[in-house]
């Protein structure tokens, strides 16, 4: 086995922990108004980043709490404080200034003083829809429900909608095997909005779809499945480009949205050349991506840097802290442009305009 099929085999492992989940508990507690949740120093397992309307950074680590950032103070919050979980999988914001933080045990939603376990609603009536200021949440749970929708009152398990998998991909396709996991080949790992608000959704073996609000349009690619060698890469990430493609968690194909007549459709385009020197030695997918004001995609891999691509070229960024290759879980842009990168283990990363940094905090 070689290292780089070690390195794989690791990626898979790690990031599939991104959905594992234990359950949902009620809790409440209220945070008091001290400096107890005050440190110096961020974690150096950052997986998830936000910036809020207030300006202040959201920092979530995987097994340590979330940190809250204003500029000045550091705090970290854990189950302490009433937090569901400390493993931290994603943190998002409602139209009211509402924090959701996306945990392995559930989502806890801070209102600025007191953090709430939200409580799953389920019902056999699978309640699709899609409002602008929903929010969307993956958990891996044991139960055949796959994604779940906050509507502002209420958490929702939903079901993905079933597909003959096995003619599709002509072979039979499992889920991932690992120990307190969704086993279903359904079981969602990425989700993602376009610019018309459209729901794209990628599995970690059934493929992608894409929800409109009526009806899905399902993206039943082997590249996006099971591969040919057994490995799992999981469609984590879905872009689209200046152009109107899709990007779909690899490089080596994008695809193209087709309206016309009442029915939609699409067409696989050849992305980016699969005898680019660099992909032959690395799995040429990404876990983590966005677009930037200029319409320029930029790509996080488990190893092997970031990846911007401005639609006729592609530039690498190799991320190093010391001697030690930075392992990249996710990348985000704030509310000013800036790009920032979680990491496995490094902490986090800022994007000064021609390379990226290790973000310290200011000493006072």
């Amino acid at each position: 086995m070689t290292l780089d099929h070690l390195k794989l085999i690791l990626l898979l492992i790690v990031l599939t922990t991104f959905l594992s989940c234990k359950g949902q508990v009620k809790t409440e507690k209220a945070i008091t108004k001290s400096d107890a949740n005050s440190i110096v120093k961020l974690d150096e397992k950052i997986w998830s980043i936000y910036q809020d309307k207030k300006n202040s950074y959201w920092f979530g680590s995987n097994g340590n709490g979330v940190f809250h950032y204003d500029g000045k103070i550091l705090k970290i919050y854990t189950s302490q404080d009433g937090l569901v979980d400390n493993t931290i999988r994603g943190i998002q914001e409602d139209h009211l200034g509402n924090i959701f933080i996306h945990t392995q045990g559930g989502v806890s939603k801070y209102d600025g003083k007191t953090f709430t376990t939200l409580q799953p609603i389920v019902s056999t009536l699978n309640q699709w829809k899609l409002d602008p200021n929903d929010l969307w949440f993956n958990f891996s749970t044991g139960n055949p429900n796959d994604i779940y929708r906050y509507d502002g009152t209420s958490l929702f398990e939903l079901t993905m909608p079933r597909k003959n998998l096995k003619e599709a991909f002509g072979i039979e396709v499992q889920g991932v095997p690992f120990k307190e996991m969704n086993h279903s080949p359904y079981s969602v790992y990425g989700i993602d909005k376009d610019k018309a608000g459209n729901l794209w959704i990628g599995t970690v073996v059934a493929g992608a779809f894409r929800y409109d609000g009526k009806s899905f349009l399902w993206f039943p690619e082997k590249e996006l499945s099971t591969l040919p060698d057994g490995r799992v890469p999981g469609v984590r990430s879905m872009l689209e480009d200046k152009n109107g493609y899709f990007w779909l968690s690899n490089f080596v194909s994008k695809y193209k949205v087709i309206e016309e007549n009442g029915s939609v459709n699409y067409e696989k385009l050849e992305g980016i050349d699969p005898s680019y020197e660099p992909f032959q030695k690395r799995l040429p997918y990404f876990n983590s991506g966005l677009v930037d004001k200029n319409g320029d995609l930029w790509m996080t891999t488990y190893t092997g840097g970031v990846w911007k691509y401005d639609g006729e070229n592609i530039f690498n960024f190799p991320i190093e802290n010391g001697d030690t290759e930075v392992l990249l879980i996710s990348i985000y842009k704030d509310n000013h442009g800036v790009l920032w990168l979680g990491t496995d283990n490094a902490g986090v990363f800022k994007f000064d305009g021609e390379r990226f940094e290790k973000f310290e905090l200011e000493e006072k």
